[in-house]
């Protein structure tokens, strides 16, 4: 194999024709030390037979462990992943796979469970489960199994060797955003952000980011919820005046919004400073904000959400997906395209650990040898009730990295 570009595409077309021969390309440039995980077992025939609800009759067992019980927007969740695996399966002709759906009630112990029964039923693949607490209870088993997981949290703690992350984790945000301002010249920042565990690693994250980048960090505020909190912070930022030429203000679009406005009716120069957001922007609320307007922030492959989300809607009475849905349908479909073209043992870690990464319906995406991932993000500027593309997504990683 010559060729560097990652395994699978970004919408429906081009998910299908990259089926084949340039699906696979992790072995061209993996990297593999340490403890391996295998997959676990090969032949379904030495397990127990699959119980509960099962997705696809395919010859290799995948596991997808969800908060089915656990009630509320879990449930929800729950429900929307479990779709979206199901699309991904009807997307892969004659995907050689076979979903074993288990519900983790959102506990701990209920992760532990889930996962031991789907390994003793042959699951070589965990995908889930959706929280920190259940992902923690279904790693003890799937380590000592060597069943990699793949699961949809965010929480960094969770990670490690054969625990990779699929989701959009918000330090891969911060070196996006960060990266592609300084590129345009944006060399002093200040940042505000909100007083919790997202606030806290977002701050690391910017601290980080901007030494690499070469960015003067001038400020870091930090404000808890309540109204009159937020426009002190903001007025401290505003008063850095012309020491900052960009202010970065990561949170959901209500809160970025209030906080911008703060910070203009405190004096801050809209003409001068840009204002900088996270993939929490990404929202409708965040396009019809006019304080946000001409905001630059990461995000997916528009186009591919897209996509996804329409045949979402056309195969589940016109419903909308959530945000975490698309995961479950790449997660899936990475697992069908692995099993068609990574040979035996398809899950072993040095191919889920390709330097390539894969092209995924959100882009590009790759798991890292600590079980965080990377993504390539696009950026986008907010306009008048939308966002526009200012920089496009990559299609593979640099050569090297």
């Amino acid at each position: 194999m010559t060729s560097d570009r990652p395994p699978f595409g970004p919408d429906r077309r081009s998910l299908l024709a990259s089926i084949g021969a340039s699906l696979f390309l992790a072995g061209c440039n993996s990297t593999s030390t340490g403890e391996s995980f295998t997959g676990g077992l090969t032949d379904a025939g030495q397990a127990q037979a699959p119980t509960g609800d099962v997705i696809g009759n395919g010859s290799i067992r995948v596991a997808l462990i969800l908060p089915k019980s656990a009630g509320g927007q879990s449930a929800t969740i729950a429900t929307q992943l479990r779709n979206a695996a199901e699309l991904a399966l009807k997307d892969f002709p004659g995907a050689d796979v076979q979903i074993l759906v288990k519900d983790d009630q959102g506990t701990t112990e209920g992760g532990q469970a889930a996962a031991s029964q789907a390994i003793s039923e042959g699951a070589q693949l965990i995908i889930g489960p959706l929280n920190a607490v259940a992902a923690r209870g279904a790693a003890g088993p799937a380590r000592q199994a060597g069943v990699p997981v793949v699961t949809f949290t965010t929480d960094s703690s969770v990670a490690s060797r054969g625990v990779l992350l699929i989701g959009f984790l918000p330090a891969t945000d911060v070196e996006r955003i960060v990266s592609y301002a300084a590129s345009q010249n944006r060399r002093s920042m200040a940042a505000i952000v909100p007083d919790d565990a997202y606030g806290l690693v977002i701050e690391a994250a910017f601290r980080e980011q901007t030494a690499r980048a070469g960015v003067r960090a001038m400020a870091v505020e930090r404000y808890k919820g309540d109204p009159v909190d937020m426009q002190t912070k903001a007025a401290i930022i505003a008063k850095l005046g012309g020491q900052i030429d960009s202010v970065f203000v990561p949170d959901a679009a209500g809160n970025a919004a209030q906080i911008v406005q703060a910070m203009y009716s405190a004096g801050l120069d809209k003409t001068r400073v840009k204002i900088l957001g996270s993939g929490r922007w990404n929202d409708p609320a965040a396009f019809a904000s006019p304080a946000l307007a001409g905001g630059w922030f990461p995000g997916a492959d528009a186009a591919g959400l897209e996509g996804f989300r329409g045949r979402y809607r056309q195969s589940f009475a016109n419903a909308d997906p959530g945000p975490l849905a698309v995961l479950g349908y790449e997660a899936v479909f990475l697992a069908a395209g692995l099993v068609r073209n990574a040979g035996a043992r398809p899950f072993r870690d040095d191919v889920l650990l390709s330097r390539n990464g894969f092209l995924g319906v959100t882009g590009l995406f790759r798991f890292k040898t600590d079980g965080t991932s990377e993504r390539g993000l696009a950026v986008f500027e907010i306009g008048t009730g939308a966002a526009r593309t200012i920089s496009p997504a990559p299609k593979q990683f640099p050569a090297g990295t």
